[in-house]
């Protein structure tokens, strides 16, 4: 089973969720992801992944909603300075799809998620001749079973901010050096 690394400069973490109960606020985290993925196209079910992701590095556009995000209301990165996922197990769906079931540790909270995961294909870089090799994946989570209940009642009803937090993945990984292969 070949083992590759997440290429952090083509490598991605999305969120949005519902604002007002009335429109939808996105945001992405704007260090890369971080990890491995552990993959054989003819054998997908003994597939394995691990991702990191910078919480303090998430981003909405909108620097007071960023700072409250990244306090103790929310992510508390003073505390709990990343997000993390690790694959318990690969679940075929079809060709190129499967459902990666694993564990989502948000503000020191775990939880198990399945993410919907698609393999888009390898490529020879254009520089290096190595081969890369695609991926997209999605998930939804309830923010409150990580400890993130922060909300405010509004007066016409509904609460200021959704409880369900959709999660995209885009990443490009390329083969592990040598070192990280054993």
């Amino acid at each position: 089973m070949a083992k590759w690394v997440f290429d952090k400069t083509h490598s991605f973490a999305s969120f949005s969720t519902r604002h007002m109960m009335v429109t939808t606020v996105r945001g992405q985290f704007t260090t890369p992801v971080e990890g491995w993925v552990e993959f054989d196209p003819a054998n997908i079910g003994a597939s394995a992944v691990e991702a990191t992701i910078d919480a303090a590095s998430i981003n909405t556009g909108v620097a007071d909603r960023d700072n409250h995000l990244r306090s103790a209301d929310f992510l508390d990165v003073a505390n709990y300075p990343t997000i993390t996922f690790k694959s318990t197990r690969v679940e075929p769906t079809g060709a190129d799809t499967a459902n990666i079931h694993g564990d989502l540790t948000i503000r020191g909270t775990t939880r198990p998620v399945v993410i919907a995961a698609e393999f888009l294909g390898t490529a020879p870089g254009p520089f290096d001749g190595k081969t890369r090799a695609g991926f997209s994946g999605t998930t939804s989570v309830n923010r409150e079973e990580f400890g993130l209940v922060w909300n405010v009642a509004l007066e016409t009803g509904g609460v200021l901010v959704g409880k369900d937090i959709k999660i995209s993945l885009d990443v490009e990984v390329e083969p592990a050096p040598e070192a990280v292969q054993a």
